[in-house]
């Protein structure tokens, strides 16, 4: 409880950091608006006009519907990879003969194109919810494994030694040196793995079935309406940086803290 007060707490300040980062969105938005006037609307829409699509598509109640539908599919798949990566990473972090086995089977998982993923769950579960979870799971569970295995395969032997020679309770030794060191490495993977659940599950929507964002933005390209599929990737790129640096980021934070 008392370290997500201190999110909590922190979050003002952490908010007040991001002055660069807000500087570099309106300077792409600049050069996006640069873009517009050298090669026009039909092209690519100028700023004004995709924000104006995007207020009118987040008032359409049935737009709404589609942004959750994408997002629970997402969350699903995303949050599955974290449980089933997560476990197994340390699993094999913990025993050599576990971590060698599992490269093989990581740079075959790595290797294959989500692409294939998707045609091969196509063929497996047909069009609908299951393909999509499952593309998604199975894209983002390799980045996530490899980072448990990594946090747990490089917890240094010294430390774990003067631990047990001052004879250190397990509740401190698991929660004061094992996970602050493990959380160093799977964390980045968790944020990692959120970007690419969120740019899988766009493409298997497009792809795979008739709701969601990705099945909105087939049609925006099927009708020629720049500006709305403009608008839809817009509302993507804003619901993946809200998560990120809004939710992900502070945790991760007061989760290095003990690096400083």
């Amino acid at each position: 409880m008392n370290f997500f007060i201190k999110i909590l707490k922190d979050f003002p300040s952490y908010l007040w950091s991001g002055w660069g980062s807000i500087a570099s969105i309106f300077l792409f938005l600049a050069l996006w608006d640069f873009g517009n006037q050298i090669y026009g609307n039909l092209i690519l829409p100028s700023p004004n006009e995709t924000f104006v699509a995007l207020f009118e598509l987040l008032k359409d109640e049935t737009m709404q519907s589609e942004i959750m539908i994408t997002l629970n599919r997402a969350m699903i798949g995303f949050g599955l990879a974290i449980l089933v990566g997560s476990i197994l990473g340390l699993f094999a972090g913990l025993f050599i003969t576990a971590s060698i086995m599992s490269r093989p089977i990581v740079t075959i998982l790595f290797g294959m194109p989500p692409i294939a993923w998707i045609v091969l769950a196509m063929i497996w579960f047909g069009m609908g919810d299951t393909t999509v979870i499952f593309t998604v799971f199975i894209a983002s569970f390799p980045i996530v494994f490899v980072g448990a295995l990594q946090g747990t395969r490089t917890l240094e032997g010294d430390l774990k030694e003067m631990a047990d020679s001052f004879h250190l309770p397990f509740s401190m030794k698991l929660f004061d040196l094992y996970l602050p060191h493990i959380f160093s490495y799977i964390f980045p993977a968790y944020i990692s793995a959120l970007g690419m659940s969120w740019k899988i599950v766009i493409m298997a929507e497009l792809l795979a079935t008739s709701d969601g964002l990705g099945a909105a933005l087939a049609v925006a390209r099927s009708q020629l309406e720049t500006s709305t599929a403009l608008a839809i990737v817009t509302i993507m790129i804003a619901s993946l940086l809200i998560i990120e640096y809004v939710v992900l980021e502070p945790i991760k934070k007061e989760l290095e803290a003990w690096r400083d």
